[in-house]
Parts: C-alpha cells; structure tokens; sequence
C-alpha cells in the first residue's frame, strides 16, 4: 500500500504540553484550509471539537453528518484527518463541477446573441456550445476567422478571443457586451490593418516571395529574391507599414555590397506616402524579378560566402 506524500497530508501540530489542542491546515484540490481540533479532558477523539475558517465550513456543508461519522469511527486524529482530506477533494470536486456548469439562461443568451450577428457569420459550435468560431471579411475582402471560447460565467465573464494578428487584442467588456460587440471590435482591429495587409499582399503577388512560403496573417517577414543567389529580408510594423522596415540582405558578398550602399546613400529618400514597394525599388535602384524571371532551378542562398546586413531604420 502507497503511503500519502507528506505535502498531501494534514498538517496540525499540537499547542499544549497535554495534547489536547491541535492547530494547523488540510490541503485538498490543491487549496490550504486551516482547522483546528481541541480534544475533551480524556482526551476521546470521538468527543472532540472541530473548528475551521469559513471557507472550509462552507465546502463542507452538506457534509457535517459525514464528518461526525468518520470522527465517531477513525481510531486517532491522524486517521481522521485523511478520512477529512478524502471528504474535502469530494466536496471540492462536486463544488467545482456545479461552478462549471452553466446557467440555464447561458445557452438562450448565447442563441439570442448569435441570432442578432446572424447565424452566416457562425463558421462552427462545438456540442457544448462553449467553443464558437465567427467567420468574417474586411473592407479589402480577406477571409478572417475568430474563435470565441466561453466560460460558464459568459456574459458576465469576459470570453477569449482568437484570431490571427500581427499585433495583441484583447476585447473590452461588460456584462452587457454580446457577441456582436465581439465581432464589431475584431471587425475595427481589422480595417486598422488595412494598410498592412494591402502592403504584403502586393509584395506576395509582385515578387518572388522565397519565405515564408505560406505566410499567415500574423506574418510581418517576408523574404524577397532580388536575383540569382541575392534576397532582401523585409519585417514591417503593423502599425506602420509604409514607414522604413528593418531590411537584411542576403547573398555573396560582391553583391550585396552594393545594395547597402545604395540604401545607406538613399535611405533619405525614402517617402511614406509612396508604397513601401515602390520604395524599396526607388532606393536600391532595382526591379524585383517574379518568380517566373528567375529559373526555377536556382537554390538561394546557396553560394560559399554570405553578407548579412541588417538595416535598422532610426527611430
């Protein structure tokens, strides 16, 4: 028979010399509670007196007259206490299981809210209808999707929210925030990104995109070919695409000279209200070749000797 670990037993330790009085805590379901038991004068466990914090006293409610038994059957105090440990983890448990459960009115609120969305925008449910995942299209036409997980406490617990970005989110909520304010809030975070986006996506359909080689939303890299044996690494901030990215250069050293002397020497030039392709063909003096300019059979990066250069742009 396995013996309890010591940091999973009760620990009461006695306060006078004739053992009456015992002070301590009972840990179950990974929560302390202080107890205290005082012993009558012959010392007859099945006479003793049990004092507790409030909070222990209310996860045992419902449970006095087993607590009684087990003090009238145990044969000393240190089987009682395992036997209280045993009674607590299962009044914890069923407390806990009943705080996980919704309310009745969670699942008609839930209908209701995604009722008002509208039930298009619903991609998914799971049975318990605790995971939701809304679809949605920004003004440009790009395809989103949010995962809404919700706790039994929903609407007056806030829900998480993911969804694939380039920068945090997290949504502002109160009891009477829905899920349509969720999708509204998304939406905004969204349209904010606009410029972002509409930057890579130009890059991706007017260059030879080498990584990643499927970027995701969240992506702000983006790794160019400038020609045989010869890439730009782009990382843009989300907030400010158009501004100068930090640039790394890729390539034999005989080639890549010369691209950071021209962005050193034109990096003046450099203007926001153009796009930040257009700059960084104005700057380096180049055409990015497409994919179908440059042989297929070329391997980047796979020359003996590397110049990495890395530009970072002042702030």
């Amino acid at each position: 028979m396995c013996e309890e670990p010591l940091s999973h037993r009760p620990l009461l330790l006695p306060q006078d010399l004739r053992g009456r009085l015992y002070d301590g805590f009972i840990r179950a379901q990974e929560k302390d509670f202080r107890i205290r038991v005082i012993l009558p004068a012959d010392l007859q466990l099945q006479n003793a007196r049990l004092e507790c914090s409030w909070q222990l006293k209310k996860v045992l409610h419902g449970y006095v007259h087993v607590v009684k038994q087990r003090l009238q059957q145990s044969q000393n105090l240190g089987s009682f206490m395992m036997e209280l440990k045993t009674i607590l983890d299962a009044a914890l448990k069923s407390t806990n299981s009943i705080e996980a459960s919704p309310a009745p009115q969670y699942y008609s609120s839930l209908v209701k809210d995604i009722e008002t969305l509208g039930w298009d925008k619903l991609l998914f449910v799971d049975n318990e209808f605790s995971t939701i995942k809304l679809k949605m299209e920004d003004s440009s036409g790009r395809d989103h999707v949010v995962v809404v997980r919700l706790g039994a406490g929903y609407p007056y617990k806030a829900p998480d929210c993911c969804v694939d970005l380039p920068v945090a989110f997290s949504i502002s909520w109160t009891p009477q925030t829905n899920i349509q304010d969720i999708y509204n809030q998304v939406l905004s975070t969204l349209e904010s990104l606009k410029g972002f986006w509409d930057t890579l996506d130009e890059i991706d359909t007017k260059t030879w995109v080498l990584e990643p080689e499927k970027p995701t939303r969240s992506a702000t890299m983006r790794r160019i070919a400038i020609g045989n044996n010869v890439s730009i690494t782009i990382d843009l901030d989300p907030r400010h695409p158009n501004m100068l990215p930090e640039c790394y250069f890729l390539g034999a050293d005989h080639v890549v000279q010369p691209l950071k002397d021209k962005l050193n020497s034109n990096v003046h030039l450099w203007d926001p209200d153009v796009g930040l392709l257009q700059n960084l063909k104005d700057i380096l003096e180049i055409d990015f070749p497409s994919k179908s300019d440059l042989k297929k059979s070329v391997s980047f990066g796979s020359c003996h000797l590397y110049s990495w250069f890395n530009f970072s742009p002042s702030l």
